[in-house]
This record gives structure tokens, sequence and C-alpha cells, in this order.
């Protein structure tokens, strides 16, 4: 296969200001801490600027037909999840896991009816979220909820869906978490959660995890997968899973060309396959209910119109003040699409369930 450079010309054949730029090496991160530290620092100064450019929903779009906008496919994306974890009926109890500015978590809840918790490393991307909802739920016209929803929005925070033109109402709030502290964290704050979720009692307060694009930046898979287990409640509740993957087999050649630059640039730990996650999934207790799905082909385009997006000199500039870590994520851009051109990076979904 020849291998492609992920290099494109813009619209009218003129260049884009990435190309005036040099790519930034390889630098390893110092620990996961300070990984983690990148990672938060990144999203609070950034995360005006994906509201901007993605809207809502900052995650891959899932293109099934021509002329698909990014919007139409990134809620194919979400959809293609529920099909794949067999619907989710309303009241659902859900823990979205790295949130963002609540896209999906919004979408769960005022289309399907759901009790939704967002969580999120970024005060700044709790801020957007919270600020979104609010906008939203204005917007309607009905003012009637559901009355689970309305004693969650009196006790715990929520922010309630009214019932809207058959839509049967749900809520969602959003939290500040590192989602590897998210077991101590609901185990301290769910009414009776120690008890409940202690040794040899496994019922968690979530009828499904959620997690979209952010187990790759986890350090600690294989906590994230055992806490998800905990957090579960009764047999059959599910681990949703969409993310991004290195293929089999890469040389090492490959590696350096196409994915450490990915690892680098969105502030990544290594990336797995999808196999090593069904791996741990299993380990921790999961039956497999959706192996991986890869997708790649259909979701692709996403790197090209974002790439086409961050044309703006000015962007470039503002990236370049925040130092090696701004430049570096806008030229995995290129490396995003390099990747997917040469097969090297993937994308897949799949889903889990307690047995």
């Amino acid at each position: 296969m020849a291998q492609q450079d992920g290099t494109a010309e813009l619209s009218g054949g003129q260049s884009h200001p990435g190309d005036q730029h040099e790519i930034p090496g390889f630098e390893a991160h110092g620990s996961f801490d300070s990984l983690k530290d990148r990672i938060k620092k990144h999203y609070e100064i950034a995360s005006d600027y994906y509201y901007s450019l993605w809207g809502q929903h900052i995650h891959h779009g899932l293109f099934r037909a021509a002329g698909e906008t990014k919007e139409q496919a990134q809620v194919n994306l979400i959809n293609y999840l529920l099909e794949i974890a067999g619907g989710l009926p309303a009241g659902s109890r859900v823990l979205d896991v790295g949130c963002g500015v609540g896209g999906t978590s919004r979408f769960l809840a005022h289309e399907h009816g759901a009790v939704v918790t967002g969580v999120t490393i970024s005060g700044r991307q709790v801020e957007i979220a919270r600020q979104a909802t609010v906008a939203e739920i204005a917007s309607f016209s009905s003012t009637s909820s559901s009355p689970s929803a309305s004693e969650l929005g009196q006790e715990q925070g929520f922010l309630v869906y009214p019932a809207d033109e058959g839509k049967p109402g749900g809520a969602v709030r959003f939290l500040e978490l590192d989602a590897e502290k998210m077991l101590d964290y609901f185990r301290r704050t769910t009414p009776g959660g120690a008890e409940e979720m202690g040794e040899g009692k496994p019922a968690g307060p979530f009828d499904c995890v959620w997690i979209s694009e952010a187990l790759s930046h986890l350090p600690n898979k294989e906590l994230f997968f055992s806490s998800s287990f905990a957090l579960l409640g009764g047999a059959g509740s599910r681990l949703v899973i969409a993310d991004w993957f290195k293929a089999h087999g890469l040389t090492p050649e490959q590696e350096d060309a196409d994915i450490k630059p990915i690892e680098d640039g969105m502030l990544l730990p290594r990336l797995y396959t999808a196999d090593e996650y069904v791996a741990m999934a299993e380990a921790a207790g999961f039956r497999v209910r959706q192996r991986p799905v890869d997708i790649s082909k259909d979701v692709a385009k996403t790197w090209d119109i974002s790439w086409s997006l961050v044309s703006s000199p000015s962007l470039w500039a503002f990236a370049i003040s925040q130092g090696r870590d701004g430049l570096a994520f806008l030229q995995a851009f290129r490396a995003m699409r390099r990747g997917y051109a040469n097969g090297t990076f993937r994308y897949a979904v799949m889903c889990f369930e307690k047995p």
C-alpha cells in the first residue's frame, strides 16, 4: 500500500496555513499525572474553539449518505451506538464519561428520556455544557416534565427536559471529575452507594456507561473497565464504547510515522488495538454484546472536514501562542488523515454487558 502524507490543498488550490509550520518532534509524556494535567489544560483553553468549530458534538461523524453534514453524521454515530446497545429505554440512568460540552448527554436526555450524568476533567467544558443545556431547555415551549426527572432536578442538580412532541422528557447534569476517580466519587455520593456497591454486592447506580472517544485518553484503562463494571446495575446493563485504535501488526516505522504523532498531538498514552479493549472488558467481568465493528472508512471524512475548519491563520497563531502542545495538536489533524489513508489508524465501536 502506498503511504499517504495526509496533506491536501484547500478548495481553489490554496495552500493550508498548517503547511507553513513545522511538525513538532515526538515528545514522550513525563508521567501519567503530568499527561492528565496537560489534557485538562488543553480542554480548559481549547473547548470554546471546539464548540465554535464542531458544535455541540465533539466526536467523529458517521457518514452514511452523500451530502450529509458533519452535524448529521455526528448524530448518525450516536444512533449507531444506540443500535448496537439495543436501544435505551426512557428513564435509563446513563453515565457519559468524557462528555465534552455535553452534546451526547443532551441528545440522550431529550430524544430518549434518559437521566444522564456527564463527567469531564475540564471545568470549562462543564460551564459550556450547562449553559448550552439551559438554553436548549428554555427553547422548548412545553413546561411539563416527568415526575422522576423533576425530583432529580430538585434533589441532585439535574437540568430537566420537558416532555415534548411525544418525547418522554429526561434530565442531565454535568460534573467536573477525573474518570479514573469515578468509582470512589459515586460510591460516596450515591444514596446507599457504599453499601450497594460493596464487596459481593455489585449493583451500581447506572444502567449504561457511555464513553465516546475518551477512553483513549485514560492512562489506566483496566481501572476504567473495572470501575464501569462496579458502577453498572444488574444483568444486562451495558458499556458502550466508540474510540480510536491502531491497526494490528504495525511495523516500528509505521508506528513512528503515523501513530506517535497522533499520540503526541492528541495527548494520548499509547494507542491500543480494539481486541485489547475486548480482553480488558472480559477480564473485568463483562460479556461481549457487540464485538468491535471497524467503521474507519465511514468516519475518516471527519478529519478532511476538520482540516478545512482549521484553515484560519489566526487559529494557528493562537495555537502557537499556547506553546508546543498547541501546535502539535493542530498538526495531529494531518497525522489523523494520514493514518486513516494508510490504514494504520482505525476507528471502532463495541458494546459489553454485565452477565
